[in-house]
This record gives C-alpha cells, structure tokens and sequence, in this order.
C-alpha cells in the first residue's frame, strides 16, 4: 500500500461563517439634514456677529431703556476678537451679517416646519407620550444617559424623552423667541409693529431676552456636539450627511 493509502484523511475545515451585514437604517429625511446644516453654519455667524453687536453696549436692562446710567441687570465684559465677527470692532459690518443670516435662519425653520408636518416628522419623532413623562421613565432615560448608553430604546430610529424635550425647545420655543425679539430689535418693524415690543415688555427687556436665548442655544449645541462625540461621532455626522445610520452591534452599544 502507498503512503497515501495508509495516512487518515485530514478533517475538512469549516469555512468561518460571514460576518453579518451591519444593519443599515434610513433616519434623517433630506429636509431634516438640509436644515441641519443650514442652521450649523447660519447660528455660527449669528452668534459670532451677535456678540460683535453686543460689544457697542455690553449691557442688559428690563423695561424699555437702557444707558449708560440706568441700572443693568448683567453687566459683561467685552468678548474677544476670536469670538467674534468681524474679529476687529466694526458694529456695522456686524449689523450686515447678523440681519442677513436672520432672514436666513427665519425662512429655513419656517421650510422645515412645513416639510415636517407634510411628512410626518413632528409626528413620528416629537410627539409627547404620557408614558414617557412618568417619572420612573425620566429616570431610567437619565440613568441610561450618565451610563453612555444611548441605544436602549427598542425602537433605533425613536428619539428618547430628553432628545424630544431638547428638539421641541429649541424648534418651537428658542428659535421662534430668537426671530421675533430680532424683529421687536429693529427699528423698522418696531415702528410698523409696535405691538411687538409691548409684548415682550419693552425694547430693552426684548433685547435680554434675545442673549438669554442665545446662550440658551449655545449651551444646547455644546450638549449636543458632546452627546454626537459619545454616541459615536463618525456614524452620526455621516447619518447627517447621507441618512443612513448604522446600528451599532449590542457588544459594541455595551
């Protein structure tokens, strides 16, 4: 008998098994992603000329004056170039570019909200449930939140209780109270609508409500921009660029 006859037969290997596909989901719309992006450079040169502005006086008052000699309920000192636009002191320059984005940031929200009402988006991402404001759910979101984990939810695509709350704020209470103290600010809208002012208490009290929700904004986009970076920054900005966000596997999600 040859060699060949005489050895045992070596056992076959199993080819490993595929690694499974990572499972794909379509999450943002393209109206969601275009008023995303919109918003990231037009609040950026908002807040950069608005501080510019607020450098020709850095003072707040309540009522419908305010100089130098009235009492100012915050007094700030005067930002830094780098905060600012135009870098150097130049308030008219400032007044160009924050009017003009003011427009912009006005006509985008009103677009997204149109668009989110005819395809559902308000519906199906913000609406409140009696549930979820129970508060051992509260609790459990916060609990699952100071852990880092951000995919509890059985459903992926579904905004938790502290993302619907944060959304809704700024959608329909920060944005809106940020356009209209703009427009009680101008001079021209404040003579052909001077309702607006009296609304708001005064031209001055519109003013400091106009930086309260201003650095109401950036404290979101600084909360927000740390929450993308934990959740997994890669996967998210490229779900806000394209749609399509992958779900990370439950080792990985632990």
């Amino acid at each position: 008998m040859s060699e060949a006859e005489i050895l045992p037969d070596e056992p076959e290997r199993e080819a490993p098994p595929p690694a499974p596909a990572p499972r794909r989901l379509y999450r943002h719309r393209l109206a969601t992603r275009l008023w995303h992006w919109v918003n990231a450079v037009t609040v950026f040169i908002m807040i950069g000329s608005g501080l510019m502005i607020f450098n020709a006086h850095p003072r707040l008052y309540w009522g419908q004056y305010g100089a130098n000699f009235d009492h100012a309920w915050l007094v700030l000192p005067r930002f830094p170039g780098w905060a600012t636009i135009p870098s150097t002191y130049s308030l008219a320059i400032a007044r160009h570019w924050h009017l003009f984005f003011a427009l912009i940031l006005a006509f985008a929200l009103l677009g997204f909200m149109i668009a989110s009402l005819a395809n559902r988006h308000f519906r199906e991402r913000l609406t409140l449930r009696r549930a979820e404001l129970a508060p051992a759910h509260l609790l459990a979101d916060l609990k699952a939140h100071l852990a880092f984990r951000f995919h509890d939810s059985a459903d992926p695509l579904a905004f938790n209780i502290f993302q619907k709350l944060a959304y809704i704020g700024v959608i329909f209470v920060l944005l809106p109270l940020l356009i209209f103290t703009g427009l009680a600010l101008s001079p021209g809208m404040g003579a052909n609508w001077p309702w607006l002012i009296d609304v708001f208490g005064g031209r001055q009290s519109a003013r400091s409500i106009h930086f309260l929700c201003m650095a109401a904004t950036v404290a979101f986009i600084v909360v927000h921009l740390a929450l993308v970076i934990l959740a997994d920054a890669v996967n998210e900005v490229r779900s806000m660029i394209t749609g399509w966000w992958t779900l990370p596997d439950e080792e990985e999600a632990s």
